[in-house]
């Protein structure tokens, strides 16, 4: 049995094929593959006689297997598998028996070392073989086209994933032998170590095995792997491998965390964690950071590690640390990690000894450290962990101070995912905090100060009560013999062994302190050493400058006598320092024990840490409320849930976020609409053990207090909720029940309680119309009764839930189904009618809120509605005319009387003419809506009945004979011309009714107008604020009635809103302006330009109605857009909130309309840099930070630069020149940008001596010249940085002779031209005189052919475009042309000339 050669291990297979050398095994012949499957055969027989010897004859038939692999059938290879793997198993068998006899005779160990070797080679091949081919086919499963389906080899993969696990087993079996004595007792060498190994990193190789279905081939890899490192001293090589395979396959991370923590938990191989994380902890950061897949797997590998052995990446986590300085942020975010998990883990509880608790403290602080990283994605990480961290109740209470306003501070981050984690964070802050329930500011200040003052009469009576004080001067007297020993010593030569390691402050205030600290710690020798130190370094500062003593010695201690007995205490401390009685609060009480005034300090710093948490929660609500319009959805839902939480605690400012988040309602994406139902459902219909009536009291009053005081805005937005909630069924009918009750006061409740059930009532009966419906008697009979006129807010409401009934007026196409009207004789229509008549005559500020309600009321539900008004109109004005009769008969009586014609309506109660103006403005309004509306679908809905009856007939009679073969597409097409010219005539039938009649001198309307237009063309006489209001507004309703009217009107409505002094009919007449610009475009479209001008009203409220009213027209594109919206631009600044964000969601909005901005910022930048625009600097820079935040297209941007560049041509003042620049630098330049820039370098060439404009342009090219560009862009950069630094040098220059002059040269403006009217932009102020308000006449386009064009064209002139460059923007349309006129010899901002300029 004796072998005369030795199986060596080889490092390649093709190793085996040369010969070696003497007594090594070479493979003498490798079979071709037919002869194959008679070797494997005769291999089988010789195993039989032989045993797992008989591979020493066989070994070159398997060894030819696995050369011809690929070529080889699968039933071969599953033959030789099973073959080797009883081979195999039957020497793990016999082993234990051979192994232990003694008489085991030096060749039969030789033989079973070579058999060994030989049968573990084979079947290791075979493994990595198949492992080789399994992968291949995996990457042919992803093909994504489908090729080579069938060429995969799924049988022989398919049995090699069910055979992989069985032999991972044997190996692990043959592994836990005791295989040293094959080796003659000596360490198993390293090769064969690395072959059995070596398998199970090929398979761990493969992207499948994290999958659950592998988990049996996982769990046996990692055992093998283990009896590896355990047994045979594999940590060193493993740990190399691990850290390159986490390099190169980062799906290993997860695998080898779950190995390790094994190894750790059953087999005690803690060094390698250490191994594994020091040799990761000194790969180079700079490499790391280029190697953007590697750091991946290491950061994967780190984080899960923390988390299975928290304790041993503890005690490892020193050499991770300098990763945190390094540039890759996926392995920052990786070390923070394991930090937390370490705090969450093992650094948590009360019970940490002392150097436990300041390694938690540093890794908090590394953690808080990196809260303002610089990397987002690693500012997002860390407050995901403190987030964590703060559930866990891992977070020291004394960490809340300094962390809340580092989280609030997040709020403001640019990057998105930073601030939905601080939100998130905040709301965990809040759910997991230590101090309250409830975080009411005004509930924890008054128990804080009442504390506070028990602390401080604690802290009196201490001081009274303390036993007597060692005088300092005794104190210093004793120690004196020990001091002067010690500084003696100073002035003796050094020992060798003596080191000076004191080192003075870097201020008096600091050195002082050291001092004293070394006075109380006995430390005499190093405190008179520092004394010397600082005598020297501090000559002439105090306490430095004493008296000059005798000598040295005696200088030094005076100043140390100085500090100990407090005759020199330092400038910051209240309490000098000296000895035992340094602190006069630290003495030993007589009355109360010390621990009574600990507690006390500990309760007061803990309603301080309560309050300050507190306000920090409601200084982030402020922030937090504004991100719910952000773009992003995922910040807006956080925002939403924080409310919900915040609301929870109790906190008063959470109502305003509340209420906030109502118009969200309206969000077109349904995840912002879904979060803003489940927010209102968690608030007000919450899940308990509540009693129906408890929850409906609690849903009722909870809704009650979101409704006071709030706006019509904010009850519409409510409405839809709760219609929602009544369309699901989610809301109890106790709380119906509950409602009507308080209404017909069965139930106690106050005024406003009642109106707002109605409130309530009314937004159910939307979902649920029978809600009202089946109690319409009860509305009428209880809210419009006689005591009507005591509470019209609660009428008004009811009027506003009867309206309900009827809240679909337009009734779907094709819809046979009649609206819902009430007979002209209802009750609600008297009760209404009466309500009206008996408040008319009566002051009351209500009465006309609740009127427009019930006139809208009656045309909406009522047959005739025009009768009843008119009824109504008739009654109110017949009481005017008795009121003005009483009037004048007083006046006769009393003598002598003024004219009636002049004086005679001003007689009568400002209130009184008043409500009768509302009135019939009001009446007039819905008469046309009724019209408009009503009527309209009314005669559409008949037209359809009748046509369908039509068509049914004569489909009857076609039945009756046969259809001629006349096509049917024919017959379809006219009907729609029927249907639309039957349209046409309806439309036409309700406007010549609107123009022809309404006002006609028998309509009941006309009598009223000569009453209106004398209030509004005599303010003077008319001087009543609220009947101006009315008046005005009344003027605005009866033009919405006949375009004719109207337009002989707009001089005076446009003449009213410019001239009043009353920022309510300014308001007034914005709205109906705008109501009017919608209604007849054409008529209100040469008055634009007055609307644009109330945008800069001195009263805030009328400027917020203009900014309103102009966002609808722009948006809606019922006004056409030009240089003028610069007003719009100019709201971006102003100095109230609200219309600053109206304006940002006003050009939100615009922004979306395709170029507008891009095409109409020439313009703003135009007329805001005007000096007569009278902007700021800082406010137009405002103003452009804002809009140029909207060009994005890399596109746009470059055809900006050129534009911009152009412009320096073209202006010639300094401050305009210096805006231009500005505006250059909010471009966001791309490399084609920075070749627009060079390219137009002469445009501003000139430009470039004044300071401003050169920094600039510094600004622009400073973001090319940092790291990160590209070689050639920055070479760009250098060289057009080195132009504009001759240029700038050049001018100045020439500025220097200038200079000793005595003047700066400025260039000399050519002589102005006269200025036509109106060609300069004039202040938007309210006009001087009535010629101002001549009523323009409209533009014509003027055609011009082209040959005309021509001859008016001087020679070739430059062409300044401001029209898109984009694809749907056409030239024709938004190009300018620099025109003879517009030559620049003047300092005006250039215009924009188009097609339609008049010469």
């Amino acid at each position: 049995m004796a072998a005369a050669w030795e199986f060596q291990l080889p490092l390649a297979p093709g190793d085996l094929l040369r010969c070696g050398g003497y007594g090594r095994y070479v493979v003498q012949d490798v079979l071709p593959v037919r002869e194959l499957s008679p070797a494997i055969t005769a291999f089988r027989t010789a195993f039989r006689a032989q045993g797992a010897l008989a591979v020493l004859q066989h070994f070159d038939s398997i060894y030819s297997l696995l050369h011809h692999f690929r070529a080889v059938e699968s039933a071969i290879k599953e033959d030789a598998v099973e073959l080797l793997m009883k081979v195999v198993s039957y020497h793990s068998n016999e082993l234990p028996t051979i192994l232990a006899d003694s008489g085991l005779s030096s060749a039969d160990r030789k033989a079973h070392l070579n058999a060994l070797k030989m049968n573990c080679y084979l079947l290791t091949g075979l493994m990595n073989a198949f492992e080789m081919e399994i992968c291949k086919c995996g990457v042919l499963e992803v093909d994504p086209g489908g090729k080579n389906k069938k060429k995969r080899p799924k049988s022989s993969v398919f049995l090699w994933e069910e055979e992989r696990e069985p032999l991972l087993r044997l190996l692990l079996q043959l592994l836990q032998l005791d295989l040293c004595q094959l080796w003659g007792g000596l360490v198993v060498e390293e090769e064969f170590v690395s072959l059995m190994t070596g398998s199970c990193y090929r398979i761990l190789e493969n992207p499948s095995i994290g999958l659950q279905k592998h988990r049996a081939t996982r769990e046996a890899v990692t055992h093998l792997l283990a009896a590896a490192l355990s047994r045979y001293d594999h940590i060193f090589s493993a740990t190399l491998k691990i850290t390159q395979m986490l390099q190169h396959f980062e799906h290993v991370a997860p695998v080898f965390a779950q190995a390790v923590s094994l190894w750790v938990t059953e087999y005690g191989l803690k060094s390698l964690v250490g191994e594994l994380l020091r040799e990761i902890g000194q790969k180079c950061p700079q490499d790391l950071s280029r190697d953007a897949s590697g750091v991946k797997g290491f950061a994967a590998f780190i984080t899960e590690l923390a988390e299975r052995t928290p304790a041993l990446v503890l005690s490892n986590m020193s050499v991770l640390l300098p990763h945190l300085d390094g540039e890759s942020y996926v392995m920052r975010n990786a070390v923070l990690a394991a930090m937390a998990e370490v705090l969450v883990q093992v650094l948590n509880g009360d019970q940490l000894e002392e150097a436990a608790r300041g390694t938690r403290d540093q890794f908090l602080a590394m953690l808080q450290t990196h809260v303002c990283d610089i990397n987002s994605f690693v500012r997002s990480r860390v407050l995901q962990l403190f987030t964590r961290i703060v559930q866990c109740k891992a977070l020291p209470l004394t960490l809340f101070r300094s962390l809340v306003p580092l989280v609030v501070g997040r709020l403001k981050d640019k990057a998105v995912v930073v601030v939905k984690n601080a939100i998130q964070l905040l709301a965990a802050f809040l759910s997991n905090n230590p101090f309250s329930s409830k975080l009411n500011c005004a509930d924890l200040a008054e128990p804080l100060k009442k504390e506070m003052q028990k602390l401080q009469e604690m802290k009196d009576h201490s001081r009274t009560t303390a036993d007597p004080v060692v005088n300092p001067e005794e104190e210093w007297e004793a120690m004196l013999p020990e001091v002067r020993a010690a500084t003696q010593q100073l002035f003796q030569p050094l020992q060798e062994e003596e080191e000076d390691m004191v080192e003075v402050g870097e201020t008096v205030e600091s050195t002082l302190e050291q001092i004293t600290k070394l006075l109380r710690k006995l430390n005499y020798k190093s405190a008179a050493r520092l004394t010397q130190k600082a005598l020297s370094c501090f000559q002439g500062k105090e306490p430095f400058t004493g008296p000059t003593e005798e000598n040295e010695e005696a200088t030094i201690l005076g100043v140390l006598k100085r500090l100990y007995t407090g005759s020199c205490p330092p400038e910051n401390c209240e309490n000098p320092p000296h000895g035992n009685s340094l602190n006069s609060e630290e003495v030993v009480l007589e009355d109360q024990p010390q621990t009574e005034l600990l507690k006390q300090q500990m309760v007061v710093q803990y309603l301080k840490d309560a309050y300050s948490f507190s306000e920090k929660i409601t200084e982030a609500l402020g922030l937090i409320s504004k991100m719910m319009y952000e773009n992003s959805i995922s910040v807006v839902q956080e925002a939403i849930e924080f409310f919900v939480t915040v609301s929870q605690f109790g906190v008063p400012q959470a109502l305003l976020g509340v209420r906030r988040m109502l118009p969200l309602i309206w969000s077109k994406e349904a995840g912002i609409r879904e979060t803003v139902l489940s927010a209102y459902r968690r608030l007000y219909l919450p899940a308990g053990a509540d009693s129906h009536r408890a929850k409906a009291q609690s849903l009722v009053q909870s809704l009650s207090l979101l409704m006071v005081d709030a706006s019509q805005g904010t009850i519409e937005c409510l409405e839809e909720i709760v219609t929602e909630f009544v369309q699901k069924d989610e809301i109890n009918p106790a709380v119906i029940q509950l409602l009507w009750g308080r209404f017909t006061e069965k139930s106690q409740c106050s005024p406003q309680e009642r109106c707002a059930a109605v409130m309530l009532l009314g937004m159910m009966a939307r979902g649920k119309p029978e809600i009202i419906g089946s109690n319409l008697d009860v509305l009428v009979t209880v809210g419009l009764s006689e005591r009507a006129h005591e509470d019209y807010r609660l009428a008004l409401e009811v009027c506003r839930a009867i309206s309900k009934l009827g809240s679909n007026p337009k009734p779907a196409l094709g819809k046979d189904t009649a609206p819902f009207r009430l007979p002209q004789d209802h009750t609600l229509f008297g009760c209404l009618s009466e309500t009206l008549s008996q408040g008319f005559a009566q002051p009351s500020s209500d009465w006309i809120p609740f009127m427009e309600a019930a006139v809208a009321l009656i045309y909406q539900l009522a047959e005739g509605a025009e009768k009843i008004c008119a009824h109504i109109l008739q009654k109110c004005t017949q009481q005017v005319l008795e009121k003005l009769q009483e009037a004048d008969g007083q006046k006769a009586d009393a003598g002598g009387s003024p004219s009636r014609a002049s004086e005679g309506d001003s007689s009568l109660p400002a209130f009184l003419l008043t409500h009768l103006v509302s009135l019939v403005g009001e009446v007039a309004l819905q008469q046309v809506v009724h019209l408009e509306v009503a009527v309209s679908a009314e005669l559409r809905r008949r037209r359809t009945l009748r046509e369908e009856k039509t068509k049914k007939q004569s489909i009857g009679s076609t039945r009756k004979q046969r259809p001629q073969s006349s096509g049917n597409e024919t017959s379809t097409e006219e009907e729609l011309l029927v249907g639309a010219s039957a349209d046409d005539i309806e439309a036409e039938l309700i406007r010549s009714i609107c123009e022809a009649e309404l006002l006609e001198e028998n309509h009941l309307f006309s009598a009223f107008v000569p009453l209106v237009l004398k209030i509004c063309n005599n303010p003077g006489l008319y001087s009543d604020a609220s009947l101006s209001a009315a008046a005005a507004l009344a003027l605005g309703k009866l033009c919405m009635i006949s375009s004719e009217f109207c337009d002989s009107h707009l001089r005076l409505l446009f003449t009213m809103m410019e001239k009043s002094t009353l920022p309510r009919v300014r308001s007034n007449l914005i709205i109906a302006a705008g109501d009017l610009a919608i209604r007849f475009p054409n008529q209100v479209e040469p008055w634009t330009s007055h609307l644009y001008a109330r945008l800069r009203d001195p009263c805030p409220s009328v400027r917020q109605t203009a900014g309103v009213v102009m966002t609808h027209l722009i948006l809606k594109d019922m006004v056409k857009v030009k240089g003028q919206v610069s007003e719009m631009a100019a709201l971006l600044v102003d100095p109230e909130e609200e219309i600053v964000e109206l304006a940002q969601s006003f050009f939100s909005e615009f922004s979306n309309k395709g170029n507008a901005i891009y095409n109409l910022l020439p313009d703003i930048i135009s007329r805001l840099s005007d000096p007569s625009c009278g902007t700021e600097e800082k406010d137009f820079h405002t103003i452009m930070r804002h809009l140029f935040s909207y060009i994005t297209k890399d596109k746009q941007t470059e055809s900006l630069v050129e534009k911009l560049c152009q412009r320096f041509r073209i202006v010639r003042t300094e401050h305009r020149y210096q805006d231009l620049a500005f505006c250059l630098t909010l471009l966001p330049l791309s490399e084609r940008g920075l070749h627009k820039l060079q390219d137009n370098f002469d445009c501003f060439a000139d430009k470039l001596q004044d300071t401003t404009v050169y920094s600039c342009f510094q600004t622009v090219l400073g973001r090319f010249l940092r790291g990160g560009s590209k070689p050639e862009t920055k070479a760009l950069a250098e060289e057009l940085q080195q132009k504009m630094s001759v240029s700038h040098n050049r001018g100045l220059d020439s500025e220097e002779p200038c200079q000793e002059g005595g003047r700066t040269p400025m260039p000399k403006p050519a002589k102005q031209k006269p200025v036509l009217a109106g060609s300069r932009r004039q202040p938007l102020s309210s006009a001087n005189s009535d010629e101002d308000f001549v009523t323009p006449q409209r533009q014509r386009l003027r055609l011009r052919s082209r040959k005309s064009t021509k001859k008016h064209l001087p020679r070739k002139k430059t062409l300044i475009t401001f029209s898109s460059d984009e694809e749907n923007s056409s030239e024709d349309e938004l190009s300018a042309e620099l025109r003879p006129e517009e030559t620049p010899t003047k300092t005006t901002p250039i215009t924009r000339a188009s097609a339609r300029r008049q010469r």
